[in-house]
């Protein structure tokens, strides 16, 4: 694990509180000083997608000390803005969040005294950009459904997305739907298909939370 790696698994535990806080906090710490930006996202399929599309624009974020660290949940804003925000380390902050989990960001964002009477486009001047409805839904639109589709088939997976498709609560659905209810139906498949999703984007099409973030970075 490099330096980052490391750095991100402190934050994570100290985050997480209990008896071995204090001392992921003091690592975190030790290790703060390569980090230049810290980047909060709400799971692991946001930060494949953001690493994903910084290599297609031949950037490298570990390397140029941008921490992208995932909260396992957008409820878990306010544990790592206190540990990477103003109450603990005061790193440069930056994120990317669901637009069902705007109010989490805005509410401790302002709690940690970074803001206050934060707007959507307020959000964006701090740095924080916000997908609608979510990553999944930013990416299929950007693709479009045949182009989802195609890298359905890609993966290999064109006959499990036919058995979920035929099932009777899904029929009816719009294939948008269907696709996003897809991504999730097992664990790792939104990570699997923000990374192929995402190599298949046209770099003229990308999702603007993610243009935005990236071009803030």
């Amino acid at each position: 694990m490099d330096e980052l790696g490391r750095f991100r698994r402190a934050v994570a535990r100290w985050a997480a509180g209990g008896a071995g806080a204090a001392d992921a906090a003091a690592e975190a710490r030790e290790r703060a000083a390569g980090v230049r930006t810290v980047v909060l996202v709400e799971g692991d399929s946001d930060q494949v997608a953001l690493d994903v599309l910084a290599a297609r624009h031949g950037r490298d974020l570990g390397a140029e000390g941008v921490a992208v660290v995932p909260l396992a949940g957008a409820t878990n804003i306010g544990h790592f803005l206190d540990v990477c925000g103003p109450p603990g380390l005061g790193l440069p902050l930056a994120g990317l969040c669901d637009v069902g989990e705007e109010r989490h960001f805005r509410r401790h964002l302002e709690r940690v005294g970074l803001a206050s009477g934060l707007t959507p486009a307020g959000l964006e001047g701090l740095g924080f950009h916000i997908c609608v409805a979510d990553l999944e839904d930013e990416l299929i639109r950007a693709l479009g459904p045949e182009g989802v589709r195609q890298v359905i088939e890609i993966q290999g997976e064109t006959r499990p997305f036919r058995t979920f498709t035929s099932q009777p609560a899904q029929r009816e659905r719009p294939v948008e739907h269907q696709l996003r209810r897809f991504m999730g139906t097992h664990s790792g498949r939104k990570a699997l298909y923000a990374r192929a999703l995402v190599e298949h984007l046209d770099l003229a099409r990308v999702p603007p939370p993610l243009e935005r973030l990236l071009t803030r970075l």
